[in-house]
């Protein structure tokens, strides 16, 4: 299987671990080694209920004995899509109404901005320095990072950066703007949160020139930071809502949420604004309806603090720089890209999976499943302080 993985499948590095992997339950990922692995990564924030949760594999079993794809996105009413849709709509605050349901968290991004462009009539696109929003094309327009971007030029053209927690910016924010995107932490970046009224500010600042404020939410929905989306932090509530990764409980889904108001101006001039064929899926929405379900009614989200609060008080180290993040969604600063490379080695050696941020290689990743027990948590901090211990 290894052998076959390099040779047949594509790889995104030179590097790729080729990691065997036998079956994955709980918080643990099992290898055709024998062995066990403590999973503080959750497949990059993904498996928000751990792998292979019961709800959620009961569902996928309940729906996939009804039947699977039947027709194109929007056009027949099922009963998972629509319970999700709704469920959804309970959740949130006002204006947040109606979602449309796509494949990934990349194409809910671009369906946004499609979205943002034919509702307000407008061009310009207001994006943040260090941004990820993933990696087609449009999403990787409104990503903030030249090295990951300049071979695949040229990309969607009007799309301006400001920065991230500078309020002197906001003057770029004019009656040209279609919409602002930015992620509600952004993740790649070492997941900075936001200071201050920040937020609320650069809402206001939307509302005074006409923007619709996109924000990103793929990575800190679905419980991650203790509360359902993390904007509920920040006393905002956005245009457009993005959401995908934990949202499947381990399968791929993403959607954008929005008011009637808006989200309409997808039917008509042109109709069909926006197609997929497999968004909306059947089996995924059962999925995705099973975690969403737990996540409100499991008390998971009110653990996350506590579960923060453990991991910052055991991983305190003259190694350790800093700490950034909330709740599960927590990045470790190393020092150096290398350092953080190697930790990430050894930890796999002696059976903890962790792993790094996209921009900034000296953050390790820490983004368990919701699920993780404290004592989970302080078995793979153990690991993690040895290796720092070890030279």
């Amino acid at each position: 299987m290894h052998k076959d993985f390099f040779i047949y499948q594509a790889q995104t590095t030179k590097f790729a671990a080729g990691f065997e992997v036998e079956k994955a339950e709980g918080s643990f990922i099992y290898g055709t080694d024998g062995k066990r692995y403590l999973d503080f990564v959750a497949g990059v924030s993904a498996n928000t209920l751990g792998h292979s949760h019961p709800k959620v594999v009961e569902a996928i079993k309940e729906q996939a004995d009804k039947y699977l794809h039947v027709m194109v996105y929007g056009e027949y009413a099922q009963e998972k899509p629509i319970a999700l849709c709704k469920l959804l709509a309970e959740s949130t605050p006002d204006p947040l109404e109606i979602t449309y349901l796509v494949n990934s968290g990349a194409e809910a991004i671009d369906g946004s901005l499609k979205l943002a462009k034919r509702y307000t009539g407008r061009e310009e696109i207001i994006s943040f320095k260090n941004s990820y929003h993933g990696n087609t094309h449009g999403a990787l327009s409104v990503s903030g990072n030249e090295t990951h971007k300049r071979e695949f030029r040229p990309l969607l053209p009007m799309v301006r950066f400001i920065e991230f927690n500078n309020e002197n910016d906001f003057d770029k924010i004019t009656e040209k703007t279609a919409c602002v995107i930015l992620e509600t932490i952004q993740g790649a970046a070492g997941f900075l949160v936001p200071e201050g009224n920040y937020l609320i500010n650069l809402k206001k600042r939307c509302e005074e020139v006409g923007a619709l404020l996109i924000l990103d939410e793929i990575q800190p929905g679905f419980g991650r930071t203790g509360k359902l989306f993390s904007f509920e932090h920040f006393g905002i509530v956005p245009d457009i809502l993005v959401m995908g990764k934990g949202m499947g409980g381990g399968v791929p889904v993403g959607a954008f949420m929005s008011s009637r108001e808006i989200m309409e101006t997808l039917s008509h001039s042109p109709k069909l604004g926006h197609i997929t064929t497999f968004g909306g899926n059947p089996l995924i929405a059962a999925a995705s309806h099973a975690t969403l379900k737990e996540v409100l009614e499991s008390g998971l989200m009110e653990e996350t603090a506590e579960k923060e609060k453990l991991f910052r008080e055991l991983l305190v180290h003259p190694k350790i720089k800093n700490i950034n993040g909330k709740g599960l969604m927590l990045a470790v600063n190393l020092g150096t890209p290398e350092y953080t490379l190697t930790v990430a080695k050894k930890c796999m050696e002696k059976g903890l999976i962790v792993f790094w941020q996209l921009y900034r290689n000296e953050y390790m990743r820490i983004s368990p499943p919701l699920t993780i027990s404290l004592d989970e948590i302080r078995q793979g901090c153990k690991i993690i302080l040895d290796i720092l211990n070890e030279d």
